[in-house]
């Protein structure tokens, strides 16, 4: 079946709290994919994000991000007041977020709610079905704020290399703050689901983004060390990232701890089972971010100062797979199989049975090794015209060399592209294509230019901000949406 859908991200809606979250603008926006004949909405991780405030490094791979909690709902609970929320900032701008100013401001106004909240059975039920995860990042975060926000690795060692009688004595001296973070969870959970069956009702699946890894400072490596690679005192001794390459000469270090995977195989890949199991809770459709880490991953000494003197190892290949397979039942997956990729990967991809992914942008690159040009795809796939890693496809033709434009626009068969509608013309090859499934960033839908770009891969702030202003999202914009979906047969 031919469908398509939009990728956004929460925090990119508009809304009148410095970020996007689960607000009345996130019910609109699932109304206007509807109008637009759209079958999907894809979202980035949903996780507590740190320092550099990325989606991939979160705090937790189960719980939620505060920061989509919606205030005015709790306005309207009761919990907290419209002056108390209006008494601190935000950000002034309304397309750009500010972390620094939610994060100084925004669990002022979380912790006068919770003052405030009163727990029935439903917040018990959650509390006891969540009780495996949740209890751990709570201390976690509880300890870590009594740390002034450092990472696991720098505090005392007591805390860090979990010391039984040091942990129960934090549990009782910091209690409440550990209330604090239970009752964030909760109202995350809570708005999340009431958003998502909403979503359901109107006919829109919802895709998330599970990244492959954790990150270094969370509650998942300081609980679980040994799921990780780590030495006798909890060091880890290699770190993920990518080789260098023809887009960055020094590789990515992303830092992030590597899996112990022959623990995990010994324990029947129970955590994975685990995580898995609980995106799907959350999700309609899983896209597992950097797919070809299961079958050999790039492997860096912990404290490098670039990716240049990493190594290849084995993954779990397909027996992780078969395990997820017999345990959880056929699950609705996508692989992110970009990147530099093997004949191993490919098979890999090929056992699974899961759709890859299709990049337009990268079809008219030289530099890339696989082929995405619309006529080479078979149907199980997952067309897009970029990524939330990509730039806007209106920037990408400005900024590309020469050869790629003009290599565009002889496969599109025309002398010049319409400055106005620019992105279409290549939003007009992803929905045209085989792909079964074809995922367009609202930022080509909007033609918008360079400013509305996500991320910029290896790169430390200004990343993750971009916001749609209430306006931009029209009824032109959408009955041309609606039109184009018609027109290639995904409605």
């Amino acid at each position: 079946m031919r469908r398509s859908g939009v990728l956004l991200p929460i925090f990119s809606l508009p809304s009148n709290y410095g970020i996007g979250c689960f607000s009345k603008e996130a019910y609109e926006f699932v109304d206007q994919l509807k109008r637009a004949g759209q079958a999907c909405w894809q979202i980035l991780p949903m996780g507590p994000t740190g320092y550099g405030d990325s989606p991939y490094q979160s705090f937790s791979t189960f719980a939620g991000n505060p920061y989509f909690i919606d205030l005015e709902r709790l306005v309207q609970e009761g919990l907290v007041s419209v002056r108390e929320c209006k008494e601190f900032e935000y950000g002034e701008r309304e397309d750009e977020i500010d972390y620094e100013k939610l994060y100084f401001n925004r669990f002022k106004v979380l912790r006068i709610a919770h003052g405030r909240f009163q727990p029935g059975q439903d917040y018990w039920e959650f509390l006891n079905k969540s009780r495996e995860w949740l209890e751990e990042y709570c201390l976690y975060m509880a300890i870590k704020d009594r740390q002034q926000g450092k990472s696991w690795l720098e505090w005392p060692n007591e805390y860090r290399n979990r010391e039984p009688q040091a942990l129960e004595r934090a549990k009782n001296e910091l209690s409440g703050d550990m209330d604090f973070y239970r009752f964030l969870q909760y109202e995350f959970a809570r708005q999340w689901k009431d958003l998502h069956e909403y979503a359901n009702r109107q006919g829109i699946e919802i895709i998330g983004d599970i990244p492959i890894y954790v990150a270094l400072d969370s509650a998942d490596t300081w609980a679980n060390p040994g799921l990780f690679q780590m030495d006798e005192e909890n060091v880890p001794t290699s770190v993920a990232g990518c080789p260098p390459d023809a887009f960055s000469a020094e590789g990515q270090l992303w830092g992030n701890p590597l899996y112990n995977w022959e623990y995990h195989k010994a324990t029947g890949y129970e955590w994975w089972l685990k995580r898995i199991d609980y995106c799907f809770e959350w999700y309609d459709i899983v896209r597992i971010d950097h797919f070809r880490g299961f079958e050999s991953f790039y492997a860096i000494p912990y404290g490098a100062e670039n990716a240049v003197g990493g190594r290849w190892m084995q993954g779990p290949g397909m027996d992780l797979f078969r395990a997820v397979e017999e345990k959880l039942g056929r699950k609705n997956i996508i692989a992110e199989d970009l990147g530099f990729l093997t004949d191993a990967v490919y098979e890999l991809l090929k056992d699974s049975g899961f759709p890859g992914m299709k990049v337009i942008q990268f079809a008219f690159d030289s530099r890339e090794s696989a082929n995405y040009l619309p006529h080479t795809y078979t149907p199980n796939c997952v067309v897009y015209t970029g990524t939330h890693d990509n730039t806007t496809t209106r920037d990408w033709y400005h900024t590309a060399g020469k050869e790629c434009r003009a290599f565009a626009r002889e496969y599109m068969r025309k002398e010049a592209l319409d400055e106005d509608s620019l992105a279409w013309d290549f939003v007009a090859l992803a929905m045209g294509s085989v792909a079964d499934l074809c995922m367009i960033p609202m930022q080509d839908y909007l033609n918008l230019d360079g400013a509305a770009r996500i991320n910029h891969p290896s790169t430390l702030g200004g990343n993750w901000t971009w916001r749609l202003k209430k306006w931009q999202v029209t009824d032109e914009a959408l009955d041309q949406m609606y039109q184009m979906t018609k027109l290639y047969g995904r409605l």
